[in-house]
């Protein structure tokens, strides 16, 4: 600091005199460098650490048990697996690309419907209690209930696989989205809805000027919640009805005894959900911000 208030302290001489002014550049100084640096590498250095440590616990687990691939292997089965991603030789021979797009479409189309029925549910839920009396024991016995036992009933509901597998994600993502909505708007303060009752205000002006941006940060958590569930749920439920998706995929690489492949297809899975859950939690801090 007092550096540089030397140096506007000289060109303001200069510039009195009617000399000439040379900008002069400071240059960082070590410290300022390293200030810079520091939270990179810490959260750099334990994840290599973390990274190393994986793929050494995967090494020794390749070395002590018979036909297990090793990283190295598995690598190279990437390198021919990405050379073509999206191939397509008939309905039953596409590549890892097509199959994760199909999965994603699953998810988005039981996602979406979930999302259109349990928000509002969620807000009629903690807006009036005798919805909540009524329904909270139905989504108590509900919630606990794993995902493949519901694809049975989607099964005989709609007699295909097709929107079997979007009906067991719906029914499984729906519960956090209607659960963190109804919490939500049970916490808005009570002078909200005093304010509202004194300006004489219909329900749908009180649910889209008060409830809805007070519960905002509450309802994109139950979504965030949800995502996670319904990527899970897809894979598993693939596994069961076939077809194009990833967990057919995964399925039929183990028939065909390609273990390699199946660690790849894990490796996908999981940043896929990543890429999905970070997307939406950048989502909530941008609508959580305190203005």
């Amino acid at each position: 600091m007092k550096t540089e208030a030397r140096i506007t302290e000289i060109n303001t001489h200069a510039s009195a005199s009617g000399a000439t002014i040379i900008p002069l550049q400071v240059t960082p100084r070590p410290a300022a460098r390293r200030r810079l640096l520091r939270p990179l590498l810490q959260r750099a250095i334990p994840g290599c650490c973390g990274l190393l440590l994986l793929l050494l616990v995967w090494q020794i687990a390749a070395i002590c048990s018979k036909g297990f691939p090793t990283p190295y292997a598995t690598w190279q089965a990437a390198l021919t697996l990405f050379a073509d991603p999206f191939y397509n030789e008939g309905p039953n021979d596409q590549g890892i690309g097509w199959n994760v797009l199909a999965s994603l479409q699953r998810v988005a189309i039981g996602f979406g419907l979930a999302a259109l029925a349990g928000i509002p549910a969620g807000f009629l839920i903690g807006r009036f209690t005798f919805l909540a009396r009524m329904f909270n024991p139905i989504i108590a016995l509900l919630r606990p209930v794993s995902p493949l036992a519901w694809l049975p009933i989607g099964l005989l509901l709609f007699q295909r696989a097709e929107p079997a597998s979007s009906w067991t994600i719906f029914i499984c993502s729906i519960w956090p989205m209607v659960i963190n909505t109804a919490e939500g708007v049970r916490r808005i303060p009570q002078d909200y809805l005093n304010v509202a009752r004194v300006l004489n205000l219909s329900e749908w002006t009180v649910m889209r000027k008060i409830l809805f941006p007070a519960v905002l940060p509450a309802v994109l958590t139950g979504v965030r919640l949800s995502i996670g569930i319904a990527w899970l749920v897809i894979v598993a439920a693939e596994m069961l009805t076939g077809g194009l998706g990833i967990g057919f995929w995964i399925w039929n690489e183990w028939n065909n005894l390609n273990v390699e492949n199946i660690l790849i297809a894990i490796v996908i899975i999981g940043v896929v959900g990543l890429l999905l859950e970070q997307g939406l939690m950048l989502l909530a801090r941008r609508f959580s911000w305190d203005k």
